[in-house]
């Protein structure tokens, strides 16, 4: 712990580090409780890797067509992963119904 400030400059200096301080924490914490941002910021990584690895392995127009289907999910995550909510859900009911018979 630093001394007492001996004067109002003292004080006033000691004040704005501080504060300059407690602001890039919070900032950090802020960052960090951010869940949506890292998602996307993850997701996003993922995407990309996934497109150079598609990109090695098929031809180019296939390859285009990945990246435009990935920029279609970049801007409408929701419904995509609905529908794929609702494949699986599909798939499981057809699977679960033909080993019931």
């Amino acid at each position: 712990m630093t001394d007492f400030p001996k004067n109002a400059e003292e004080a006033r200096a000691d004040r704005d580090v501080t504060r300059e301080e407690l602001t890039e924490t919070l900032d950090a914490l802020g960052k960090k409780m951010d869940v949506k941002a890292r998602v996307n910021d993850n997701l996003d990584t993922k995407v990309d890797e996934a497109s150079a690895k598609i990109s090695e392995k098929v031809s180019e127009p296939a390859a285009e067509k990945f990246r435009r289907g990935t920029e279609v999910v970049r801007a409408n995550p929701l419904p995509v992963f609905a529908g794929l909510l609702a494949l699986l859900i599909t798939i499981r009911l057809i699977m679960r119904k033909r080993s019931s018979s």
